[in-house]
């Protein structure tokens, strides 16, 4: 008589012929091992897709970063030499008069907004150009969103890379804001640590969040439209050449009216804070800045995201 087999969890018992011609199965063959293949937990999963999706941008900008710096460094590069070089050179009076210590206060005044305003076009440039392409006539979002996360990651993905394109680009402007300046100008710079390591990654952040907002929202035929009629009225009412402290002036009927409608645009916010870390000049409270950048992040963000995930979706 035949003893039982015992059956385990590990083990599985088959049917197998009878190779030694007593009713009872080949001993090799009566139990073999399950073998069972781990799988990553879908958080585990959608953190790989995360990194991979950012690396693969960050490596993109490796390969092209000559092509990176020239479009990071022209409108910067233009601004400063113009208005710091070119203005003081031919005695075309800038800062409001005062010769070379009111060209000097303007200096000081534009080296952050040149900062500021280098950080809002890189997160329009590497987010709401490159989306509104993929969109478009490449084609290239029907790759991405077929990676193993949720929509809304693939879209996260895009304004973290974008933001860290436009950490290395305040890096790569501040420089030269710094030093292109005509003989006898300089601007009055005084560096704030905390807040430089605090609001730039913010503002990048933001601002990378306003392109998702502005790729998503305008087609591939209307970029011209998203131009002219926000990042020129952003770029020109963001303090980028002014204090905001120094529009109180200009009223009507007693009341700063232009004081007023600039608080809705984020650069007012970036470049005031900007002149905060960079310089001793008169700004804005920090107290207002950070909460306010905080705010305009979370509804850029929050209504890129779901334009991003209809335009997939449709």
């Amino acid at each position: 008589m035949t003893a039982p087999i015992e059956e385990t969890q590990d083990t599985q018992t088959q049917d197998a012929p009878d190779t030694q011609g007593t009713g009872t199965p080949a001993p090799s063959l009566l139990a073999r091992p399950i073998r069972t293949t781990p799988t990553r937990s879908t958080a585990a999963a959608s953190r790989t897709a995360l990194r991979a999706l950012i690396l693969r941008d960050l490596t993109v900008l490796r390969k092209n970063f000559g092509e990176f710096v020239a479009r990071t460094l022209v409108q910067p590069f233009l601004l400063v030499f113009v208005f710091l070089y070119v203005f003081p050179a031919i005695g075309q009076g800038i800062g409001g008069g005062g010769g070379s210590a009111g060209e000097s206060a303007f200096a000081t005044v534009l080296v952050p907004g040149v900062v500021g305003i280098t950080i809002m076009f890189q997160g329009i440039q590497a987010v709401a150009l490159q989306l509104s392409a993929e969109f478009g006539y490449t084609r290239e979002i029907e790759d991405r969103v077929q990676a193993p996360c949720p929509i809304w990651l693939v879209a996260l993905a895009k304004v973290l890379s974008g933001a860290a394109q436009g950490v290395i680009s305040a890096l790569i402007v501040f420089p030269i804001a710094a030093v292109v300046h005509a003989r006898g100008v300089h601007a009055d710079l005084s560096f704030h640590w905390w807040i430089v390591l605090t609001l730039i990654p913010l503002s990048c952040v933001a601002m990378t969040s306003l392109g998702l907002l502005l790729g998503t929202s305008f087609e591939a035929r209307n970029i011209g439209l998203m131009f002219g009629f926000v990042v020129l009225p952003l770029t020109f009412l963001g303090g980028t050449y002014y204090e905001w402290t120094r529009l109180a002036p200009v009223k009507v009927g007693g009341f700063p009216w232009l004081q007023t409608i600039v608080l809705i645009n984020p650069l007012i916010y970036i470049n005031e804070g900007m002149r905060a870390a960079l310089t001793e000049a008169p700004h804005m409270h920090l107290y207002i800045v950070y909460p306010v950048l905080i705010g305009f992040l979370v509804l850029f963000l929050g209504l890129g995201l779901r334009n991003f995930r209809r335009k997939v979706v449709s």
